[in-house]
């Protein structure tokens, strides 16, 4: 069965509801003979209130959380937290700990109800639109001052944010900037919020955003360390491999085309031209708040275990990371670079170079809106993870990618028949990039046991290109099956990390590079093995990078 037809399959009970042949599951019930596993529904709505969780009075996503944990301790079958229909708005990301999860054999399970596709959502919905300029067909609507976002969904799609297309032969880049020459290129000296704009270059395999300083003088000072970290190493910002666009972003005065938007964060104003045949008095428009929604992960210790999703909708976040001075230095599938190096000259390190091999070790990875790690047992079914301004599903990614602090040690995790769409990166990454993920210092590290089956997979690395659906980097025994993957900017799947450089042995090809100076040439094997991919269906992606 390809994922493409997920949507038919039924929504699974579990396992003991099935097994004892009933069609919903049995609310509160407080003890259970040997041959049958009680299981104790509580109940959660978007409007839920008050503690009693139950079907007359259900509660919220929080209270149903404090619920679950006064009840794991004695847990004599499955604890179901049944979502009822409607959009949960989360003011803080949902953490799943040792304390939410299941225990004496078996699990936490958050389902939708019967029938119902209830969304968790980091996103708040914008409404009371005005038109504000008639001739450019702009519309403005108030949302308070000191939100950002990178990222608006309208009707279900990511929506452009403003942005002009400019052409690479106007500019020259030196070592603090970029100098234009093109007299129409003028009017950005007199930009307004000129440290928010950001330049977008589009390459062979990385796409890189750099913040500006200041534009005066027909030159545009770019924000450091961002600009000399995406200067060095390969597919840079100025000497892309394969020059894709390059783009001005994110200024008021970019907003000129229908489907683009644009937000002032000191007025709160939101901005909008419509795409034709869109009517703003009925529109949709969901606007992130939030950076991640779910995080489950405990300690190596104390991880969080046995909890299952299924039939629901995962949406409305934004990762803020690219706006700060760090830019966005891409590297590939989501790995980037961040902090302060030894920087070579500006046309020094345009194919590799010893300084940039200093830096490898120590990349980063991109938080992921949903997050697993220090965790076993948990299940993702039949679920959506739609408009996302990041990478869908992080499990066991580094420690810097999860908002616990706590990265890797993932293990036994399923996702299966669930749709991965219209986000801004990636659909799932599972592993890290650096030292404990290849070389643990500590077994409990180790990501195992990982399945991603009958998904359907699409129209994903909208906003940053250079990303797959799915990325396994250091894992062990881990299996993609049967999943349908298209619409991709860049490869379908991608599996394995390091290029030879952290195997048994290492490689020639970067002990001649230098980077065995910044890290050992490692004696034994990566974690990486018995990964398996089978019978997954892969069609219309490279659709715009290159390798």
């Amino acid at each position: 069965m390809f994922a493409s037809s997920f949507f038919a399959v039924r929504r699974l009970l579990p396992a003991a509801v099935a097994a004892a042949g009933l069609t919903a599951p049995v609310a509160m019930v407080a003890a259970a003979s040997p041959a049958f596993a009680a299981t104790t529904t509580l109940y959660a709505a978007p409007s839920g209130t008050g503690t009693s969780c139950s079907a007359a009075q259900p509660c919220s996503l929080t209270a149903a959380q404090a619920a679950v944990r006064s009840l794991t301790s004695s847990m004599s079958g499955d604890i179901v937290v049944e979502l009822a229909e409607g959009v949960y708005r989360l003011s803080a990301p949902l953490r799943l700990t040792a304390a939410d999860s299941g225990n004496n054999g078996f699990r936490v399970v958050w389902q939708a109800a019967p029938s119902a596709r209830p969304v968790i959502s980091g996103a708040r919905a914008v409404t009371g639109w005005s038109l504000a300029d008639s001739a450019k067909n702009i519309w403005r609507a108030n949302v308070g001052a000191g939100i950002d976002t990178r990222q608006l969904y309208v009707n279900g799609a990511i929506a452009t944010r403003a942005r002009s297309q400019v052409n690479r032969s106007d500019f020259n880049a030196t070592s603090t900037g970029m100098r234009f020459s093109n007299t129409a290129l003028n009017y950005l000296n007199n930009l307004a919020g000129q440290n928010r704009v950001e330049m977008e270059s589009v390459g062979s395999f990385t796409d890189r955003y750099a913040p500006v300083q200041s534009i005066s003088g027909n030159f545009i000072t770019m924000q450091q360390p961002a600009w000399n970290n995406n200067n060095f190493g390969f597919d840079t910002f100025a000497s892309p491999f394969r020059a894709g666009p390059l783009y001005l972003e994110n200024a008021q005065e970019f907003l000129d085309s229908p489907g683009e938007w644009y937000i002032n964060p000191g007025t709160g104003v939101l901005s909008y031209i419509p795409l034709a045949g869109q009517n703003m008095s009925n529109i949709s428009v969901e606007l992130p708040r939030l950076q991640s929604l779910v995080n489950v992960g405990g300690t190596y210790d104390a991880p969080a275990h046995h909890i299952s999703f299924s039939g629901i909708t995962f949406s409305g976040t934004s990762w803020l990371g690219p706006s700060g001075n760090q830019g966005y230095v891409d590297q590939q599938t989501g790995a980037y670079i961040a902090g302060n190096w030894n920087w070579p000259a500006l046309t020094a390190c345009q194919s590799g170079c010893q300084q940039f091999e200093a830096a490898r070790p120590h990349w980063f990875q991109m938080p992921a809106a949903v997050q697993v790690s220090a965790a076993n047992n948990i299940t993702f079914s039949d679920s959506q993870f739609v408009n996302l301004g990041q990478t869908a599903i992080g499990i066991g990614n580094d420690a810097n990618a999860h908002a616990s602090g706590v990265g890797l040690g993932a293990r036994n995790v399923t996702v299966t028949r669930s749709e991965i769409a219209r986000n801004s990166a990636g659909g799932i990454v599972v592993g890290g990039v650096r030292a404990d993920a290849h070389h643990p210092s500590d077994q409990r590290m180790v990501n195992r046991d990982i399945a991603i089956s009958n998904n359907r997979i699409h129209d994903l690395g909208v906003d940053y290109r250079g990303n797959v659906s799915v990325l396994t980097t250091y894992v062990t025994n881990a299996i993609m099956s049967h999943n349908e993957v298209y619409n991709m900017p860049y490869s379908g799947m991608s599996i394995g990390y390091g290029w030879g450089a952290n195997d048994a042995g290492g490689s020639n090809h970067y002990a001649n590079r230098g980077l065995y100076n910044y890290q050992p040439r490692y004696t034994t094997p990566t974690t990486a093995s018995n990964n398996r991919l089978i019978g997954n269906y892969i069609h219309d992606v490279m659709q715009q990078m290159n390798d």
